[in-house]
């Protein structure tokens, strides 16, 4: 039987290692499920192409109902393991307890919530006459699965924390794979259309979140789900740790339709091509900044663990290995990214000019890809350390920037200019980023160490 890595005396550049690259390969995985699954849908024989704008309008609000297993999972766990690093295994428990009721809570309130609002939301993200049923079909059977979403996405990142990278990967591969395989069967097979979809990723998010509780229930943790010892102070504490990465998830919907709205209404006659060029364009971003993800959010145990233990050399270390990583992760994406743009966007579509378009645009999209890498390590690793305001304020100035930065180029200059707000947004907002975590990271250290000194 494996152990988990011994986040507090393991090399940290071997644990960078154990702990980043199996979070990599799920959220790879992941990414390449979601591509899949939209390629499944769009050849759906007849209304594909309605039924892949239907899923489509559900995207950023499935993305929204997940960010909820984010709040919880990523804030309890940076404070369970802050806890583990000061030997505190009692807090610890009570930290993943009061977690886990959270979780029940918000997944009864939002499966409530969001199919009483669903057609609103639904108008409200775009859907017209065409899409509605699609869409209306899609996400009535995905809201009814939300506890299985958000306890396979929030209790994983406690089964992390815990220096279990290989059990948390295959808590991801285990919904993904299942996703893969019964994607077909229901959407073609069984000629369910996008209810087979919405079906196949309930029943893999079900396969998930059992994977997910037994482990957490069982012998091999240290720390397990109890229950009891419930409190509103860590339940505070856990929902202002975790409420940085929760916006910058939330947004991310937002930013999409802000984008497509620009396209739509400065693009003219091309309108419809640019927003379909920039659909796989995001689907190309995603498949760098997911495993990206994975490099900075799956060390961060490594950061609040040794902060929490005092050990800041440690930290300092950790910080270290882990732009290190990302830097060649990205480094090899930019390069690859000027090869192979026109090959992934003939598998969306067929039509010559588009496969053109979409390819420009992702060699546009990519330009300042290696500079990001500044951006979501120390952003994350602020995360970490607790610093969640200067983490959160750092985020969402770059995302504000790329949206007033894309309205400006598209009004001003083209609709296409708009596509070169990206690498801009991201080489000058990765590059503020670096000043003000520079600015704050060794005194936020040295509080840590003067603190540890008085006691």
């Amino acid at each position: 039987m494996m152990r988990g890595n011994d986040l507090g005396r393991d090399s940290v550049p071997k644990l960078v290692l154990r702990l980043a690259v199996p979070t990599m390969i799920a959220q790879f995985v992941n990414v390449l499920y979601s591509i899949i699954d939209r390629m499944y849908i769009g050849n759906i024989p007849e209304n594909g192409a309605m039924a892949l704008a239907g899923v489509g309008i559900c995207g950023p609000i499935v993305t929204l109902l997940s960010s909820f297993g984010t709040l919880v999972g990523l804030g309890g766990s940076i404070l369970m393991a802050m806890r583990m690093g000061e030997g505190d295994d009692k807090k610890a428990k009570q930290i993943l307890s009061n977690s886990f009721l959270m979780l029940i809570a918000f997944s009864v309130v939002l499966t409530v919530m969001f199919l009483l609002l669903k057609n609103k939301l639904l108008m409200w993200f775009g859907a017209s006459e065409a899409t509605f049923s699609y869409a209306d079909t899609y996400l009535s059977i995905y809201t009814a699965g939300t506890f299985f979403a958000l306890m396979a996405v929030g209790l994983n990142y406690f089964i992390n924390c815990q220096g279990f990278s290989t059990v948390g990967m295959t808590t991801v591969l285990i919904g993904a794979i299942a996703n893969i395989v019964l994607d077909p069967i229901f959407i073609f097979a069984f000629d369910m259309g996008v209810a087979g979809a919405a079906v196949a990723t309930v029943l893999s998010q079900m396969a998930s979140c059992a994977f997910a509780l037994v482990f957490l229930f069982g012998k091999r943790p240290k720390i397990k789900i109890t229950f009891g010892g419930y409190s509103k102070n860590i339940m505070t504490r856990i929902i202002t740790l975790g409420l940085s990465p929760f916006l910058i998830l939330a947004t991310d919907s937002i930013i999409i339709i802000v984008l497509n709205t620009v396209l739509q209404r400065t693009g003219g006659a091309e309108a419809d091509m640019l927003i379909a060029a920039v659909t796989i364009v995001q689907s190309y971003m995603s498949v760098i900044t997911g495993p990206m993800i994975g490099i900075s959010s799956g060390t961060q145990a490594i950061i609040s663990y040794n902060y929490g233990a005092g050990r800041t050399d440690r930290v300092k270390e950790a910080e270290k290995n882990i732009l290190a990583l990302c830097l060649v992760f990205t480094a090899i994406m930019f390069a690859v990214s000027r090869f192979v743009p026109e090959l992934f966007a003939g598998m969306f579509i067929d039509d010559a000019e588009g496969i053109k378009l979409a390819g420009w645009g992702i060699r546009t999209f990519t330009l300042g890809i290696v500079t990001l890498s500044f951006q979501y390590v120390f952003v994350d690793g602020l995360t970490a350390l607790g610093r969640t305001k200067t983490a959160l304020t750092m985020s969402m100035f770059r995302k504000a920037s790329y949206v007033v930065s894309a309205i400006v180029l598209a009004y001003t200059v083209s609709a296409r200019a708009s596509f070169y707000a990206e690498p801009l947004v991201d080489i000058v907002c990765s590059g503020i980023t670096s000043l003000v975590f520079l600015r704050v990271f060794d005194g936020h250290l040295k509080k840590r160490e003067m603190g540890f000194m008085a006691a």
